[in-house]
């Protein structure tokens, strides 16, 4: 169940918090964004050529920094980040909150965030587009459980099960903090419509399955997202903040 945005925000060591936020935001607010971000970050905005994907970028950094900020309880614009060596995006050590773990995804017009306490988080959310889903490229990039179990799936179903596999593929990539430096098609997912969202096995870890519990995101149609979490006994609490952001 999706909750509207709080006044105030807690995080629990427990709880895991997902946010839902539209990228689609109003001309003043997307200016409001625009000002908290640092150079780097603007000059990233600046390089989009088409301006759609250049709002989405400035909504989706604000939206981060602004919900990090109400947590850590500083301005968005103070918020300083570090990389993970694949990239993974952390809080600065000049924080001083190591404990807080975000992560975060987007996909067309809609965004997803992710945010615990001492456990590391990955989520990702994909827009379905039904002629990325195709055969060629589940055999390049899933596991032969995988493949077997997608092909089998009723045509109709194919592509939302193509899109479940990937999204908690890349859920859990992400929340290792590896990349795709740890092949796709090294572990197994679930991806059948009567099966809840797991990872199965890691075949580089065999033991690592006991260690990261796997949740589906319900979205609005059109929408497929995954939630991956270090531990198995976080309570999950999700919030949807409607447009204008605040």
């Amino acid at each position: 169940m999706w909750l509207d945005a709080p006044s105030s925000l807690s995080l629990s060591s427990g709880e895991v918090h997902v946010w839902r936020v539209s990228l689609e935001q109003p001309l003043e607010v997307q200016q409001g964004f625009l000002r908290t971000l640092d150079a780097d970050e603007q000059t990233r905005a600046s390089r989009f050529h088409f301006k759609k994907h250049r709002r989405r970028f400035i909504a989706g950094r604000g939206v981060l920094r602004s919900l990090l900020g109400r947590y850590l309880e500083v301005k968005p614009e103070e918020v300083r980040f570090a990389y993970g060596p694949y990239g993974k995006p952390a809080l600065d050590a000049a924080h001083h909150a190591g404990a807080l773990r975000f992560n975060a995804s987007h996909s067309h017009e809609l965004a997803v965030y992710a945010f615990a306490q001492d456990h590391d988080v990955g989520i990702d959310v994909e827009y379905i587009k039904e002629d990325f889903a195709t055969q060629d490229i589940a055999e390049r990039f899933f596991s032969k459980y995988e493949v077997q179990v997608l092909t089998a799936l009723p045509r109709e179903e194919q592509a939302a099960g193509f899109f479940r596999c990937w999204t908690r593929k890349e859920a859990y990539i992400k929340a290792i903090g590896s990349g795709l430096s740890h092949p796709l098609d090294q572990f197994d997912v679930t991806l059948a419509p009567n099966e809840p969202a797991a990872l199965l096995r890691d075949h580089r870890d065999p033991e690592v399955a006991t260690r990261y519990a796997m949740f589906n995101l319900d979205l609005p149609a059109g929408y497929v997202g995954a939630l991956a979490v270090a531990g198995s006994g976080d309570r999950l609490v999700q919030f949807v903040a409607e447009q204008p952001f605040a």
